[in-house]
């Protein structure tokens, strides 16, 4: 039995490794970069893949159980983590599989009752939050609120709802996604948060880190998949932020933006809402901003700016924000907007 490398260009290999997945309740997840399969009789027993440093779609037959392919696997999908320069991993997996990763020296950061995030390196959840609070000199000892925002770009109605915070609240702290896979750069859209923010003292803006709305956490925000792991992915989010940001940072309150629309946002909220008071945690969820009668959202600015109608993006984003998007207008980007 050897290791191959799966070819995902060929359809019969990518059909085969989904109907091997479907047997372990698996989805296979379309953002992997890499996958290792195990065949006996040239059928599919065992399987791992990878996303960047992330391992998912772990799967071993039931009757090849106990044979030692587990630990061939995670060899083979480290080795290629090495080679890629990689110094850490994260795994997210079924909870059923919690003992075969602490065996190989990996550590719980999260889990729900089916799914578990768990990591391994130089680099773990504790340190980064340590790292947030050195970074932005926080006294862990009072009380502060939290908000979480993509921000693709940032407009009024983000602007409506820190502010609502921030006059509630001695200090606000707002976690911009740090993954890129939005039409915005995560360097652009922190920097435009940073910018559009700045009269606000009592208002910290911060990476997001890859422990929040992360492709190890939540994929299907990004993909807005949804799929039957939608709850899981927000479950496990909103334990990741309760056990460890909240606790670590003192948060007492997580501020939403109310969601009519977008299907996987609402689903998260909905999940954000039930978890965190748990947890002695408020969640408040903020009503929309409107001008004109229409809520203000970043894909509304996205489609304006698309068809020029920059006279229209002015009236619906601070003025840090329209001065970066009109300096934007001669240059090539339409192909990335959506």
């Amino acid at each position: 039995m050897n290791v191959s490398k799966l070819d995902y260009k060929n359809s019969f290999e990518l059909r085969e490794l989904k109907e091997f997945l479907e047997k372990f309740e698996l989805e296979f997840d379309s953002s992997v970069d890499y996958t290792a399969v195990i065949r006996e009789n040239e059928e599919i027993i065992a399987t791992v893949s990878k996303d960047r440093n992330i391992i998912k779609d772990f799967a071993v037959d039931k009757s090849h159980q106990g044979k030692g392919l587990s630990n061939i696997l995670l060899t083979e999908i480290r080795n290629k983590l090495v080679e890629e320069g990689y110094l850490s991993s994260m795994i997210f997996t079924k909870i059923e599989n919690k003992f075969i990763f602490e065996d190989m020296g990996y550590k719980k950061v999260a889990c729900t009752d089916k799914v578990i995030l768990l990591e391994q390196g130089n680099e773990d959840i504790e340190g980064i939050i340590s790292n947030i609070i050195k970074n932005n000199n926080l006294d862990i000892r009072h009380k502060r609120a939290m908000i979480v925002m993509n921000c693709n770009p940032f407009t009024l109605g983000h602007r409506y709802l820190i502010e609502n915070a921030a006059k509630n609240n001695n200090e606000v702290i707002i976690f911009v996604l740090e993954e890129n896979k939005s039409t915005f750069s995560f360097k652009t859209r922190i920097q435009l948060v940073k910018k559009g923010t700045e009269d606000l003292k009592n208002v910290k803006v911060v990476p997001s880190t890859k422990y929040i709305i992360s492709s190890a956490t939540f994929p299907s925000y990004f993909l807005k998949d949804k799929n039957s792991m939608l709850t899981e992915y927000a479950k496990l989010d909103s334990e990741i932020i309760a056990t460890k940001f909240c606790r670590r940072l003192n948060i007492n309150h997580r501020y939403l933006g109310e969601e009519p629309f977008d299907e996987v946002t609402s689903v998260y909220n909905r999940i954000i809402s039930e978890i965190l008071p748990k947890y002695g945690i408020e969640v408040n969820i903020i009503p929309r901003k409107s001008i004109d009668g229409k809520i203000i959202s970043a894909s509304s600015v996205r489609k304006l700016l698309k068809e020029g109608k920059m006279e229209e993006i002015r009236k619906i984003v601070p003025y840090t924000t329209f001065e970066y998007l009109d300096s934007l207008k001669n240059k090539e980007i339409s192909g990335k907007l959506k």
